[in-house]
């Protein structure tokens, strides 16, 4: 092609724009690539106009043209040729499009084809001026040559060098369309290298509706059809796991997935996946928690968090919007009643995508539980919104079901007749909780018991209080409502005299001293010597335990010593003369297991000297 310079006209950018201009190619943009991606855009935008504008009109330039972008380098030249079939640019088009930042040819088509049923405007993704200058940041110079897919409109050529001015004049340019030739700054000659060009389509612009052409292959570089965007029946789950596979690097196929397309109160799809494992690969691209966030198919950002709650950050995905509305770069979202609505979807589709698991895959559910059953638990503890549908996916092992996990709905189906709570126990392992002296009573009276060793469960009881009105109580409380007493047993029927009991109780208060509020005797104790309870007064345990999570100084907290005075020790112990060596060392080990299996002893290794002792003793 030969340039023309006849009616060449130098056309200054006005104040306001100049300054605009000055803030998009130095300050908004974090990522100088996004140039492309934005310039991909607009050819997009153009070719989808022209897409629709061929539906009812023959009468226009090149009407066989395949509608397309092409790309080529030239290193020698330090040049990146962006060039499109779409629907081109007349001269005052150029000026009214290109010499004023913030006024859209794509908007202003929106409006006047809004009210076409035959109109399909998916593909329109933005602002030709204002992402279009983005350019500069990679720039020296930019020519826009186009040609209206009008006959009877002239080619031009749009020129600037970012600064004070631009030129517009006539072109030959005999096709229809637009070619956008870039003169690269010096440290950005890496935009001629052709792998790095595709690697930045792949990345950004992959789902573009049109094909992309890169250098002379004619092989298309982008993959074009969104998998999101087809119809929940068209998407198979070979293809699902595949495209999971390909954007995560994770081979492992996922748990469950589910897609999204709704139209109100925004119009968006989603695919969200439930990941294999929990943490992520060393290797993978993905190293961070979010979900891939397009806007009209365009990659806006990879990890994107704020479409889903905290605490369902390990969900994999991709969420793309039409509605959603991008701040002037496209790079960040805006906070808004949109965004709000969105994540209200997304998060809701997540949560039923986590119940449905749970109701017709049961196995796989467990399997789940044990990756990412602690985040429920946080967002049983941190958010209120999500509450009701979280606390019926809970899953917990019980004395009942100490190798398998059960639900609250499982736990109140099995209930004893009449019994109006839900008990649990706090406790350090499972393989301590379930030697607690707090279960003495409950196994007598067969009542089952949630077993709560996680640190999150401390947290998640501050919120979780009842379920279905019933109320969730802690065995280990010294006044919790166990229901009708059982038989008693033999050793419970056992007669103890009230001296014996003095006794005790005043062997192990002289001795404790203050490291113990009370020493009373109980009835609650049956295989075990004795238990520690807190004071009436005293904060709830997993109120303790929140202290402790939470770093806070460690103290030992004064609690009642309940002791049983039918033990076998305690009985020998009571029998023991009052200047015996050996009833100091029994009452403080007693006392100390205690507070081991509480997991409030502060350094079991000094147990290690008593114990010794102890032996010693028994082998006299």
């Amino acid at each position: 092609m030969s340039e023309q310079n006849t009616n060449s006209e130098s056309l200054p950018f006005r104040a306001e724009t100049r300054q605009l201009l000055n803030i998009l190619i130095h300050s908004l943009y974090t990522d100088h690539e996004i140039f492309l991606r934005e310039l991909i855009s607009n050819a997009s935008d153009a070719l989808t106009r022209m897409n629709f504008e061929m539906l009812t009109n023959r009468e226009i330039l090149d009407p066989e043209a395949e509608l397309g972008i092409w790309i080529t380098t030239d290193p020698a030249a330090r040049t990146l040729t962006i060039r499109d079939t779409g629907i081109g640019l007349t001269r005052s088009e150029m000026e009214e499009n290109l010499g004023t930042i913030a006024h859209s040819g794509a908007k202003a088509f929106m409006q006047a084809a809004k009210n076409q049923e035959s109109a399909d405007l998916s593909n329109i993704i933005g602002q030709f001026g204002v992402g279009f200058y983005s350019v500069f940041m990679v720039a020296d110079k930019v020519e826009v040559a186009s040609h209206s897919f009008n006959k009877s409109e002239p080619s031009a050529e749009w020129v600037s060098d970012g600064q004070e001015t631009y030129s517009i004049h006539e072109y030959d340019k005999p096709d229809r369309g637009t070619k956008i030739t870039v003169y690269l700054k010096e440290d950005a000659a890496e935009f001629t290298d052709e792998n790095r060009i595709r690697q930045l389509i792949k990345r950004h612009s992959d789902y573009v509706a049109f094909p992309i052409y890169v250098g002379t292959s004619t092989e298309q570089v982008n993959r074009q059809t969104a998998l999101w965007r087809q119809n929940s029946q068209q998407i198979s789950v070979q293809d699902a796991n595949e495209f999971y596979k390909q954007f995560t690097m994770d081979q492992k196929e996922p748990l469950t997935y589910t897609h999204l397309a709704v139209d109100a109160p925004v119009q968006a799809y989603a695919l969200l996946y439930i990941p294999a494992v929990a943490e992520h690969y060393l290797y993978t691209p993905r190293k961070q928690d979010g979900l891939r966030l397009y806007a009209r198919k365009v990659l806006i950002q990879d990890y994107f968090r704020d479409l889903l709650p905290e605490y369902l950050r390990f969900i994999q995905g991709v969420v793309d919007s039409e509605d959603l509305p991008l701040n002037i770069s496209r790079e960040t979202i805006q906070s808004n009643r949109l965004l709000m609505q969105l994540k209200k979807l997304v998060t809701s589709k997540t949560i039923d995508m986590i119940r449905k698991l749970s109701e017709e895959k049961p196995d796989t559910y467990i399997e789940f539980w044990n990756l990412f059953g602690r985040y429920l638990k946080e967002g049983v503890a941190s958010d209120f919104a999500d509450y009701d549908n979280l606390v019926p996916l809970l899953r917990f092992h019980s004395l009942h079901h100490p190798t398998d996990l059960i639900s609250l709905e499982t736990y109140l189906s099995e209930r004893r007749p009449g019994q109006q709570q839900i008990y649990y126990l706090l406790g350090e392992d499972e393989h301590s909780v379930v030697h607690s002296p707090h279960l003495d009573v409950v196994r007598q009276r067969n009542l089952d018991v949630l077993l709560l060793t996680d640190p999150l469960d401390s947290f998640m009881l501050l919120a979780l209080k009842q379920y279905k009105d019933i109320p969730l109580v802690n065995v280990s409380d010294r006044d919790a409502d166990l229901g009708e007493a059982a038989q008693p047993s033999d050793q419970q029927t056992q007669p103890v005299s009230e001296e014996v009991k003095t006794n005790l109780i005043s062997r192990f208060s002289a001795q404790l001293g203050s490291k113990v509020a009370e020493v009373r005797t109980s009835d609650r104790l049956i295989e075990s010597p004795a238990r520690l309870v807190d004071t009436e007064n005293s904060p709830a345990q997993e109120i303790q335990r929140v202290y402790q999570l939470m770093n806070q100084p460690l103290e030992v907290p004064r609690k009642v010593l309940e002791i049983n005075p039918r033990h076998s020790l305690l009985v020998k112990l009571a029998s023991l003369p009052a200047d015996s060596d050996l009833a100091p060392l029994l009452i403080e080990q007693i006392y100390e297991d205690a507070l081991l299996i509480e997991g409030l002893h502060p350094d079991p290794a000094d147990m290690i000297g008593r114990i010794q002792q102890i032996m010693a003793a028994a082998l006299k």
